[in-house]
């Protein structure tokens, strides 16, 4: 196939809105500024939030269903009350919080939902109401690619993934015809973040990180984000990840802030660590079937707790024992 004066054919555009267009110029100019040095990041989520985080913001959460939300900061972010977020992720209970505190304005999701007990009232009122105004739709791997693009530097990645479904008509995909084969490719645009959120195992002081297990989208996410705000299970000596550099996802020089949060996820599950509150969980989608009901939820579980060392103390000892996958063997469930 020749190239053609008049451009490459497209053959197809999605329906949904491009929230934040991608302005990779700036952004590599952005991260060519941010400091190589080894400086020390730990600090707390109050000081994490207010530093890094503005009214307005385009903010993605990084997770895989439940496991390894970054809840602990989620909560920070809504007792700081901002407001007019853009969020980009796959959500569970984050998203649902975030809604029913009105701080969201537009979503570039691929999932919304609370598993197995399917879609939350916060999100049907939310969306229903009018409060969310663009949702745009992708798939677990476009997203991923998206947040690739970014990082590689490049305004979208070409690939097969979406053609044929309803979900590039929901997404803001565009389809050509390959000037090389004449095969029809969905460009999937970099999404560019103005701050993302994770959740890991483990961190140093300076920001190098380590995932057990699934890494979901966290290592591209990492890469697409202007700041980049992590929570940790643990923190610990850089010696001891250097004891382990082949499982050092994030390096220090993508980092901002890093906070210490043992149990950082719940009640979401963190791998080989503790599983999911399934308890809690029922407790939620049962008052958040009003708005009243949400409300409640977020004055009792958020507004009254001042940090996450206060949500680990009504939690309870003994509670979040029993939920760890390490405890001893006979121990109380």
């Amino acid at each position: 196939m020749t190239a053609q004066d008049d451009g490459i054919p497209i053959l197809q555009v999605g329906e949904g809105a491009l929230i934040q267009p991608p302005d990779l110029e700036a952004f590599r100019a952005f991260n060519r500024a941010k400091t190589k040095a080894l400086v020390d990041k730990l600090t707390d989520e109050r000081d994490a939030i207010d530093r890094f985080v503005a009214d307005g913001d385009y903010v993605g959460f990084e997770l895989y269903g439940t496991v390894r939300c970054p809840m602990g900061l989620t909560r920070a972010l809504i007792r700081a009350g901002r407001r007019r977020l853009r969020i980009a992720g796959q959500g569970v209970h984050e998203a649902d919080l975030l809604l029913a505190a009105g701080m969201v304005t537009d979503i570039d999701f691929t999932y919304i939902g609370q598993e197995v007990y399917g879609v939350s009232d916060c999100v049907r009122r939310a969306l229903e109401s009018g409060a969310v105004g663009e949702v745009v739709e992708w798939s677990n791997a476009a997203l991923s690619w998206r947040f690739k693009a970014a990082a590689m530097g490049v305004p979208f990645l070409p690939t097969r993934t979406l053609l044929g479904t309803d979900t590039l008509r929901r997404s803001a995909a565009k389809v050509i015809a390959c000037p090389f084969t004449g095969i029809p490719l969905a460009l999937l645009p970099a999404l560019v973040l103005d701050v993302g959120f994770i959740h890991v195992h483990r961190a140093d002081r300076f920001g190098n990180c380590q995932i057990d297990g699934i890494s979901g989208f966290a290592v591209e996410m990492a890469r697409a984000s202007r700041r980049l705000l992590i929570s940790a299970e643990e923190i610990v000596e850089t010696d001891a990840i250097r004891r382990q550099p082949d499982r050092t996802l994030i390096p220090y020089y993508l980092v901002d802030a890093v906070v210490h949060h043992p149990f950082g996820s719940w009640p979401g599950e963190m791998g080989g660590r503790y599983e999911r509150d399934t308890e809690h969980y029922r407790m939620f989608l049962e008052w958040q079937r009003t708005a009243e009901g949400a409300e409640r939820y977020l004055a009792d579980w958020v507004h009254a707790v001042p940090d996450h060392a206060a949500l680990l103390e009504k939690v309870g000892p003994e509670h979040l024992a029993a939920l760890r996958l390490d405890r001893p063997e006979g121990a109380a469930r």
